[in-house]
C-alpha cells in the first residue's frame, strides 16, 4: 500500500497511456486528445488526456469490487444465477443470493481538473443518500448513492464520483 492509500484510506488508479486509449477505444471516441501525443501537444491543454467516464475503470483496481469473478468463489454474473456452485439462498462475497435485482442506475462526475497519464489516483469511497421509491408492480425499489473521491498524486481532488444503485425488492406477485 502506497503513502497515499494510507493517507486517504483507499486503492490507487496508475492513468498509463495505453489504458487510456485502449479505454477510448472501448467506448468508441476517436477524439485524438486521448492517444496522440503530438496532436495533444498542441492544444490549449499540452498534454494527453483521458475520457470523461475513464475512472469507470478504476473498478478494475479495487481489491473489494465484488462483481470481479475470483477463482474458486461463486460470481454474481450475468446469468439467472450465480455462476459457479452456487444454489439459491448461499452467499457470494458475503451478499446473499436471492431473488431480489441490484441494477447500477446512474453515475455523476464532478471534475476538479483534467486527468492524464502519469496520474496515480487514490480512490475513497463514502457513503451518499439513501431513499425508496414504489415500483410499478407493487415492490419497493431502495437507492443509495455511494460518493468516491479521487485524489492525485500530489493529494489534489480531482474528480468526485456519485454512483448510485437501486436494489429491487419483489413483492409477493412477481415472479
Amino acid at each position: 500500500m502506497s503513502e497515499q492509500e494510507k493517507a486517504f484510506g483507499g486503492w490507487s488508479l496508475p492513468v498509463e497511456a495505453g489504458h487510456v486509449m485502449q479505454f477510448a477505444r472501448a467506448i468508441g471516441d476517436p477524439n485524438p486528445i486521448y492517444s496522440d501525443i503530438e496532436y495533444a501537444r498542441e492544444t490549449d491543454l499540452g498534454h494527453t488526456i483521458a475520457p470523461p467516464t475513464f475512472t469507470m475503470a478504476a473498478a478494475h483496481f479495487d481489491p473489494d469490487w465484488p462483481l470481479r469473478p475470483r477463482p474458486g468463489r461463486p460470481w454474481l454474473g450475468s446469468g439467472r444465477t450465480p455462476s459457479g456452485t452456487a444454489e439459491p439462498g448461499a452467499e457470494s462475497d458475503g451478499e446473499p443470493v436471492s431473488g431480489e435485482v441490484r441494477l447500477h442506475a446512474e453515475q455523476h462526475y464532478e471534475y476538479h481538473r483534467h486527468v492524464g497519464p502519469g496520474d496515480v489516483l487514490t480512490a475513497t469511497e463514502r457513503p451518499g443518500r439513501n431513499w425508496q421509491k414504489d415500483g410499478r408492480r407493487g415492490g419497493h425499489m431502495h437507492f443509495s448513492e455511494t460518493i468516491i473521491d479521487y485524489h492525485d498524486q500530489n493529494g489534489d481532488l480531482v474528480i468526485t464520483a456519485r454512483r448510485v444503485g437501486v436494489r429491487i425488492e419483489r413483492s409477493g406477485t412477481d415472479g
